[in-house]
């Protein structure tokens, strides 16, 4: 009976998961649909207002007062050939300098915080883990064994990088700015998390469960699956959500995925139990970096279908008739 309980674990973990993430979908706020937004109250009038002080500065200048002289006039040559030096510069570099500084710091943090931890695993984890990799030997299932072998698998490290490298080309194609970010992020995840995984192995050098010997401290599937998989989804959701609905089922996604690994690994017997759980903390500490610098890179998360794009559209509709001596007209039913 209670290997069937062990078995049923995994169902009733992923619906939790679901559950919870459509429970918090539901009660995210709903951003205003920019079809059917109204404008609020008073916007009408400071229309108008603009209107007529660009009027009166559109008038000021055609009567023959005096205009302003031409910027490019009042600049210094030198100040002129700095510009031009900044302006003919690729715009990626600065940011692929940025990226490459946070996430380097990031890797060597991760490092160091993995190594504090480390000892303390490697020294009481075994009182820990030993009975549990015993209870979960003398209670496996082996047909639900062979299904988990193959759901297992998604933290691999040649599955990882693969997803990796097939959402940096997706991404890469579809992003409408600095379509470079989410190829050298990834890269960069792949280069960061290798060397600091190697490097904390290297460190520790303790040995997985019988018959598992490489699954060391702390656990590279789920460390993979959290943050490639994270990376995967927060890049997604800047791009074509942007909302807080999309961030929740984001999240929800990645910690399904993340809970089917560690079951997946413990169930197997792949890791001792204390890996795998510094192991999902391993890849949230490694995310962390990334997302701080694709921020920094790409600036705050717009909307996709939010207000943002059509704020502006529709400030340059209201200009236009304005820099032509028209007064907009503005009515209730106009989109905000």
């Amino acid at each position: 009976m209670r290997r069937y309980l062990l078995v049923a674990l995994w169902p009733a973990g992923i619906a939790a998961i679901a559950a919870a993430t459509v429970i918090a979908a539901r009660r995210a706020p709903v951003s205003p649909d920019p079809q059917t937004a109204r404008r609020p109250a008073g916007a009408a009038d400071r229309a108008e207002q603009d209107g007529a002080q660009f009027a009166e500065v559109t008038d000021a200048g055609v009567n023959g007062a005096a205009r302003p002289a031409a910027a490019s006039a009042r600049v210094p040559e030198a100040f002129r050939r700095l510009s031009d030096r900044a302006a003919s510069q690729p715009d990626w570099v600065p940011g692929l300098v940025r990226l490459s500084a946070i996430s380097c710091a990031g890797g060597i943090a991760s490092y160091g915080v993995m190594a504090l931890l480390g000892p303390t695993v490697v020294n009481h984890g075994p009182a820990i883990d030993e009975p549990i990799v015993r209870w979960v030997n003398s209670h496996q299932v082996k047909l639900w064994a062979a299904v988990m072998n193959r759901l297992d698998k998604i933290g691999n490290t040649w599955t990882t990088w693969g997803a990796a490298g097939t959402a940096a080309v997706c991404l890469g194609v579809t992003w409408r700015r600095q379509k470079w970010l989410p190829p050298a992020a990834l890269g960069a995840a792949i280069l960061v998390d290798h060397f600091a995984t190697l490097a904390l192995r290297r460190t520790f050098g303790r040995l997985g469960p019988p018959g598992s010997p490489g699954g060391t401290y702390p656990s590279g599937g789920c460390d993979r699956v959290v943050l490639f998989y994270g990376l995967i989804g927060h890049l997604l959701w800047r791009e074509f959500s942007g909302t807080d609905r999309g961030k929740i089922w984001a999240i929800g996604t990645v910690t399904a995925l993340s809970f089917n690994e560690a079951y997946g690994r413990a169930y197997l017997s792949k890791h001792w139990f204390t890996d795998i759980v510094t192991g999902l903390f391993y890849g949230g500490v490694l995310l962390g970096p990334f997302i701080a610098a694709v921020r920094l890179i790409a600036g705050p998360v717009r909307g996709n279908g939010g207000q943002g794009g059509h704020m502006l559209a529709a400030a340059a509709a209201d200009r236009a008739p304005r820099q032509a001596g028209v007064r907009p007209r503005v009515t209730a039913s106009d989109p905000a």
